[in-house]
């Protein structure tokens, strides 16, 4: 208990500096557009910044979204929001589209794609490229990610792996839900998406992320609605979000605060896989 209370005093000791130098007392509502990947960072540290800042935190999607769901439509219609929290990517095109705020992006974590099998069923080697793929060939029905993960395997790595032509007929690009959640109902083999986003689905076991040469990070940032109601206090909860008082809840979510996850990767090796 004492060790918890330290660790409460240090959130709003910072907290409170990022409320001074930010030249902001009163609390506001403060609405989150979240991609998946970095919800549960998020509602981890949820309590402990609400009691510190007395601000309010909203989430209004959990997901990057497609169609008019999407994060890029809420946007563009202007629906309530002020913090957008997505891969870079997005991010990057959401400003140049100027529905975030130019030069507010700020780098949360680092995620890498992990690979899940439903629990109870026998766990594949995924340690080693040709593990992995001998355990794509191997698999009946294989799901992946809608978002930037699944982009990657459909769009590239089976391609390099050289066995595109017999994994993309028994595969199938998930939208609306989790993969962790299809592969828990037995309606996928084999699933992809972040390992944040499967770490938290019930009923699936995590076999490991990729291995290294085909692993694909992906670094998570925040950003201001460019129509933020309350950009003063936007601004504290990503500096709150980037700072050291959330790096542990960013680990116990699976990934790695960008602060110190900046190393460059190991090149992607030529020539891969089975042919």
């Amino acid at each position: 208990m004492p060790m918890r209370s330290k660790a409460t005093r240090t959130v709003a000791l910072i907290v409170v500096s990022l409320l001074l130098s930010a030249g902001r007392s009163a609390a506001d509502e403060i609405r989150v557009m979240t991609s998946g990947a970095f919800t549960a960072a998020l509602l981890d540290v949820t309590a402990e910044f609400e009691r510190a800042t007395h601000h309010k935190i909203i989430v209004v999607t959990t997901t990057i979204g497609a169609g008019a769901t999407s994060i890029g439509s809420r946007l563009e219609r202007r629906e309530p929001g002020d913090v957008v929290i997505v891969a870079t990517g997005n991010l990057d095109e959401f400003i140049k589209a100027g529905t975030v705020a130019a030069g507010s992006r700020v780098d949360l974590a680092t995620s890498a794609i992990g690979m899940a099998v439903r629990a109870g069923a026998p766990v594949p080697d995924v340690s080693t490229v040709d593990a992995f793929t001998r355990a794509l060939l191997a698999a009946k029905s294989i799901a992946y990610s809608a978002s930037v993960s699944g982009v990657y395997l459909s769009t590239e790595l089976f391609q390099r792996l050289g066995i595109a032509d017999r994994v993309l007929p028994k595969s199938r690009r998930i939208e609306g839900e989790r993969v962790g959640a299809v592969v828990a109902r037995g309606d996928a083999e084999i699933g992809f998406q972040q390992v944040s986003e499967l770490l938290p689905v019930p009923g699936i076991t995590l076999t490991g992320p990729l291995p290294p040469g085909v692993q694909r990070l992906t670094v998570y940032a925040a950003g201001i609605a460019s129509h933020s109601a309350s950009p003063a206090a936007a601004k504290v909860l990503v500096s709150f979000l980037a700072s050291p008082a959330a790096a542990p809840a960013v680990r116990r979510s699976g990934m790695e605060p960008a602060a110190v996850a900046a190393t460059p990767q190991p090149a992607p090796l030529a020539g891969l896989g089975v042919r």
